[in-house]
């Protein structure tokens, strides 16, 4: 992806370094890589939490590696660099879109950068969780650690891994303002649990939509792609769908439980997405077949 050289957001709030104590969180997001796994175990009998303390302490080990090596360090900060700049797109996109597609303002979300643990309004987050976004408070959270146990865990790299990444959880701010997020949450307590789950895997397909739409413009306002970054997204995208995150962790795939969508949705919604930049098609709550 081509990003070096170009402006940054000035809705980061660095927290990197001010670890604390504190429990799960309840925010909305990827969340996919550690947490989605947790959850499949514990469903499956076996211990979730045991997960996240493993990847808790991966994550541990490798801050102190990088406090160690300086190679590393810098690595760090240019993936916080990196994320800027991909905030920065994500704004200038949907600056330009709200106005143009829906005739209302868009208001861009601030980005917590932070390691191990910080507070958010959702609650305590976890460097173990993944990135997330809290519609209470309008923040991205993610732990830049979370770009390693991508490739760690599932094999994805590139740099424009990292940037879909960003822009799903931009895409769950986008869903917040325009109401899909309410909708949603509206619902828990009047509906079964797998009508629940139903929805949660539109409202996060329909992000998945909206982080295409965002390339399909990024692309054509500054000329953002590179040879092999679709590739990059699109395995990203397939790595952490509920069936393959599933079928790696217990070899058993359970439909009535997924939450995020199928690889093959999730691939299939962010290339619509990129391939049409019309936010008129990204309605996956009145679609018969996800």
């Amino acid at each position: 992806m081509k990003w070096e050289g170009r402006q940054g957001s000035e809705n980061i709030e660095d927290r990197r370094g001010q670890g604390m104590s504190g429990g799960a969180k309840t925010g909305v997001g990827i969340g996919a890589g550690v947490l989605v796994l947790a959850l499949v175990v514990s469903l499956l009998g076996g211990d979730g939490q045991q997960v996240l303390q493993q990847a808790a302490q991966q994550q541990q080990q490798q801050q102190h590696q990088q406090q160690r090596n300086p190679q590393a360090a810098r690595e760090h900060e240019e993936l916080a660099q990196f994320v800027s700049v991909v905030l920065k797109d994500t704004e200038d996109v949907w600056n330009r879109l709200f106005p143009e597609q829906l005739n209302k303002r868009y208001v861009a979300p601030k980005l917590v950068l932070f390691s191990d643990r910080t507070h958010s309004t959702c609650g305590h987050a976890s460097a173990a969780t993944g990135p997330f976004y809290c519609p209470p408070d309008n923040k991205v959270y993610i732990d830049l650690g979370f770009y390693e146990q991508l490739n760690r865990s599932f094999d994805v790299s590139g740099d424009f891994a990292m940037a879909y990444v960003v822009a799903h959880e931009v895409a769950h701010h986008v869903q917040n303002l325009l109401g899909f997020t309410d909708y949603v949450n509206s619902q828990r307590g009047k509906i079964s649990k797998v009508a629940q789950n139903d929805l949660s895997v539109r409202l996060e397909l329909q992000a998945d939509f909206l982080a295409g739409v965002w390339a399909h413009h990024a692309h054509q306002m500054k000329g953002i792609l590179e040879s092999g970054d679709i590739e990059e997204a699109m395995n990203a995208a397939h790595a952490i769908g509920d069936d393959n995150i599933q079928r790696k962790s217990t070899g058993t795939v359970r439909p009535d439980s997924f939450t995020h969508g199928t690889s093959e949705q999730r691939v299939r919604w962010f290339r619509k997405g990129l391939e049409t930049g019309d936010l008129r098609q990204g309605d996956t709550f009145n679609t018969q077949y996800l």
